[in-house]
Parts: structure tokens; sequence; C-alpha cells
């Protein structure tokens, strides 16, 4: 085991037994990576800050449950991923994805394109599109699930899954190139 995993097994370890400062410095090794799923998920920084907030408190709570503590990460950002899908459904602006799927031709168009904007500007595009849509979106291309994961997390159709997710990339796309 590297020094990296040693200094990880010990924080975590410390923070099993309720040590304030271990949990801390645990905290601050995924808090970025963290608030930056949050921020994509829910679109604003206070909603991302409190989702990221309830997470940490979820995740400190359940410590004990976590057998293999190589499995932090992973198992940390599920948590996060779910209070995120929590939080859409409670302000109930999640139910455009319920809706019926229309048939949309998938956009093969290359990601390098993207290349030509900044963060700024690609996280502004997604902020526009619905919570739907940007949730699908998330879950597939930064969080690496496939359709039929997304359509059994979010309880929809793969179709469903396809569909928002042509959908935000097409309002992406064109708020981009409409804005240059």
């Amino acid at each position: 085991m590297d020094s990296g995993n040693q200094l990880h097994h010990y924080l975590i370890e410390r923070s099993l037994t309720g040590d304030r400062k271990a949990q801390n410095e645990l905290y601050n090794l995924y808090c970025n990576a963290m608030y930056n799923i949050c921020r994509r998920m829910l679109g604003n920084e206070d909603d991302a800050k409190d989702a990221l907030q309830d997470s940490f408190i979820h995740a400190f709570s359940k410590l004990p449950r976590l057998n293999d503590f190589s499995l932090f990460g992973g198992w940390l950002k599920r948590i996060v991923l779910n209070n995120c899908i929590d939080a859409l459904r409670k302000r109930r602006e999640f139910d455009d994805i319920q809706a019926t799927p229309e048939a949309v031709e998938e956009d093969e168009t290359p990601a390098d394109e993207l290349k030509e904007y900044t963060i700024d500007k690609i996280m502004k595009a997604m902020d526009s599109v619905s919570d739907g849509c940007k949730t699908v979106l998330n879950l597939y291309v930064f969080e690496g699930y496939d359709h039929t994961e997304i359509a059994q997390i979010l309880s929809i159709s793969e179709v469903t899954s396809r569909s928002q997710y042509a959908k935000a990339k097409k309002k992406i796309k064109h708020i981009l190139t409409t804005e240059k």
C-alpha cells in the first residue's frame, strides 16, 4: 500500500471514531470533485453547496457500513449523485424527464468541437437546459453511466434517457454556436 493509500485508510479509520480533524481532511480531499458534480447537476452554487454538505453528513454517518475503504471515493460519489437527484425531485423541476420521449436522432458531433469553448460558457449553456435533460447528460457524459444504467437510476425508460440526452446536446450546441 503506497503512502497516499495509507493516509486515505488512516483518515477513514480516524473518521470512524468521530475524529473531526480527520473528517475535515477527508472532506478536503474530495470536496472539489464532489462540488463539481453537485454544481453540474443542480445548476447553481447555493443548491450545490447544500447538496455537498448533506452528502458529507450522510457519508460520515454511514461510514461504518463501508467495508472496503478503497471504495470510499466511488461510494461517496454515488451518495452525491443520489442527493442531487433527490434535490431535483424535491424541486419538482424534474418532471419533464417523465414526458413521453420523442424520436430524436443522436448527434454524432465529435467532442473536439467543444474545445473552442471555455468551461464557463459550457456550464452556462448547460444551466439553460431543463433539469431532466441536464441530469441525463451529466450521468452519461461526466459520470460515465450508459443509458441502461441511467434508466434504472432515474426510473425511466432507456428510450427516454437517450431522448433526453439528445435534446440536451442539441440545445447546448445551439446555445454555444449562436452565442459565439
